[in-house]
């Protein structure tokens, strides 16, 4: 059985590159696909994989302006030919899922969002900085690229959202229906730590506007609270502009650096509506607890009073009052660790394999050539 594996591009770090990393180790043999793939951007277990790219990757300068380029995305999917396999399973917050397939093949979707882009278009043109000429133009392409998303839907097989959220928005978008498995987190990698707590909150983030991070910034500078940003983006010099003396942007840091942060934050602020987010969890199995927006997959990985709190409008007063509320909170940093394992790589694992057999592939035990992890070999049933 010939397996594919087929994610949008990778072009940054982030949940949707985990996922993509955590399905090529183990699933059994598989040919990983990507629109384009940027070397300095590819999950550590994938550096020196062979990515399979379409024409995309040779573009002039594509490193610089693949964002721009999105327009073309959808043809390149359409020029990657997944004919001689048996089993598809794409990575998709875009385009991924619009591949083709032989009509006797399995495909499944991994849903991380519909695209966002697309479907939410002024809510994010709303916090993007474009001008007149991008503002009367961009729509004519939006409009094209629902067209296109809408049919696109229609070639997998079966969907897997990473949260309930998701698949109610799939519901929504394109009238089907989705299995929820949370994606893999690698809790291992977090520990408890002995030492008492720093007097700091952490914010682990893209720095892009749909994050939200400007909330937690402005929060922190109102009620005079140390803050430590880890991670890049195109925000970064505005929300700078906006720090005060107490805020600190670490830019990106090694996976070191935020499992020491992580283990010793008061906690992590989370302050954007996210399809799953993995940060909570990930903090969680450092045994810290996370202040929230009371939106998206937060619902799903926060237990309110135990593993974090809520805020309701995404103000930075209203973030600032959950601060001031849940410090006068006790957490346990045992019953926060065995939370995060249910959110583990082991779990996922366990999950998508039951969830493939269900829809046409057996699992036998056997070892994967490709070395990445134990895996399974598959068979049509």
């Amino acid at each position: 059985m010939r397996v594919a594996v087929v994610h949008d591009y990778f072009t940054q770090h982030g949940g949707a590159e985990k996922v993509a990393e955590e399905l090529y180790s183990f699933l059994p043999d598989p040919d990983l696909f990507a629109t384009l793939a940027l070397p300095a951007y590819m999950p550590p277990r994938l550096q020196g994989v062979n990515v399979q790219t379409s024409w995309m990757q040779k573009l002039p300068r594509i490193r610089d302006y693949y964002r721009l380029y999105f327009f073309l995305y959808p043809f390149a999917v359409g020029s990657l030919d997944l004919s001689a396999y048996d089993l598809i399973v794409s990575s998709s917050s875009g385009y991924a899922k619009g591949v083709r397939a032989s009509a006797n093949a399995i495909h499944v979707c991994y849903c991380h969002t519909p695209m966002r882009w697309a479907w939410n278009y002024q809510q994010y043109a709303n916090r993007e900085s474009f001008g007149l000429g991008q503002r009367a133009i961009l729509p004519l392409f939006v409009r094209g690229l629902q067209h296109w998303d809408a049919a696109a839907s229609r070639q997998p097989d079966h969907f897997v959202a990473n949260s309930k959220s998701v698949a109610e928005r799939i519901r929504w978008t394109y009238q089907r229906t989705a299995e929820v498995i949370h994606p893999p987190v690698e809790t291992e990698r977090f520990h408890l730590s002995n030492a008492p707590h720093d007097d700091y909150y952490l914010v682990l983030s893209r720095l892009v506007s749909y994050k939200r991070i400007d909330i937690a910034v402005q929060a922190c500078r109102q009620r005079g609270k140390r803050l430590l940003v880890i991670g890049e983006g195109p925000d970064r010099q505005s929300l700078e502009a906006m720090a005060g003396d107490t805020i600190k942007f670490l830019g990106r840091a090694s996976d070191a650096k935020v499992e020491y942060h992580a283990a010793r934050c008061r906690a992590l602020l989370f302050p954007g509506e996210e399809d799953f987010g993995m940060a909570p969890v990930e903090v969680a199995a450092a045994g810290r607890p996370t202040i929230a927006f009371r939106a998206g997959g937060a619902l799903e990985t926060i237990v309110e009073g135990r593993t974090g709190v809520f805020f309701d409008q995404q103000t930075p007063e209203s973030l600032g009052d959950a601060i001031e509320r849940f410090e006068r909170l006790p957490w346990s940093s045992t019953e926060l660790r065995k939370h995060s394992r249910t959110f583990s790589a082991a779990v996922f694992r366990d999950r998508f394999r039951a969830f493939l057999n269900r829809v046409g592939a057996r699992l036998d035990s056997a070892p994967s050539d490709h070395g990445l992890d134990t895996v399974a070999r598959w068979r049509a049933s």
